[in-house]
């Protein structure tokens, strides 16, 4: 049986907002007890109001870019609510950068926040799975960190990082008997993908999004992806030789600043 049918504990971050919050909620209605963390205490409030009549769901404040903050709350939520029996490493942030604006400090936060902090997290969580011989980790990544897309050069970077950060790990983990999972989303309509300067293909609600999950971390799969069709085009578009890769890409980069329309 997987896990995510034996409800126990879960921790999920970047819990206040998209894909985060809705996970939340729906693992509080399937009898989890989950510890929900994000940066805003208001927002975790509000969670934790929405699901009061359906399910458990305590509010753990963190900044994961604070590796001592991350150890001292997972040291917390197991002293309050037992064991995690479920970690997903949702927190991220998105911040579209163009060549002709690129920003160094932005960047910065972006390795920061998508990358070290799901790295604060592992370092947190691993040992503890790994002498319990027990527990899952759900990494949540991007189909952006699939191939470089124009004004992701940030954001691309950390998610790519992300999944050879889960290739890496996921053989010694499963010598522990600790699951270490992939998930990579498509385009979810959260605040964060509103901040796109372009169209996005095959865009799901949050609630989608978080059906495809379930439905992933109750099979055996390491890599959950959605929709289909982002993956198919993402991985086939990362096959291409790089003339033809970027004869796709450079009709989807915006038009520099300034610069007068297409004709």
């Amino acid at each position: 049986m997987a896990v995510i049918d034996r409800p126990g504990v879960a921790w999920v971050t970047g819990a206040s907002k998209g894909i985060g919050r809705a996970l939340v909620l729906a693992l509080a209605g399937r009898g989890w007890t989950v510890a929900a963390s994000a940066r805003s205490e208001v927002e975790l409030a509000d969670v934790v109001r929405e699901a009061a009549s359906n399910g458990r769901i305590v509010s753990f404040p963190l900044d994961v870019t604070d590796a001592a903050a991350v150890a001292a709350a997972t040291a917390a939520i197991r002293d309050a609510l037992g064991p995690i029996d479920l970690a997903v490493l949702n927190a991220g942030t998105h911040i579209p950068m163009a060549a002709d604006a690129f920003d160094l400090p932005a960047f910065r936060t972006l390795v920061e926040t998508n990358l070290m902090g799901a790295a604060n997290c592992l370092a947190a969580l691993l040992p503890d799975f790994m002498v319990r011989r027990a527990g899952e980790i759900a990494v949540v990544s991007s189909v952006s960190g699939y191939a470089g897309l124009p004004t992701t050069a940030g954001y691309g970077a950390t998610k790519s990082g992300l999944i050879t950060m889960c290739e890496a790990l996921r053989p010694e983990c499963e010598l522990h008997d600790v699951s270490l999972r992939l998930i990579c989303p498509g385009f979810v309509d959260t605040p964060l993908t509103r901040k796109n300067p372009f169209g996005m293909p095959f865009l799901v609600t949050a609630d989608a999004a978080v059906a495809a999950i379930l439905r992933g971390l109750a099979g055996r799969k390491f890599e959950i992806v959605f929709p289909w069709q982002m993956k198919l085009g993402m991985k086939l578009l990362r096959l291409l030789p790089y003339p033809l890769f970027f004869a796709v890409t450079r009709r989807i980069t915006p038009a520099p600043k300034g610069a007068p329309p297409a004709a």
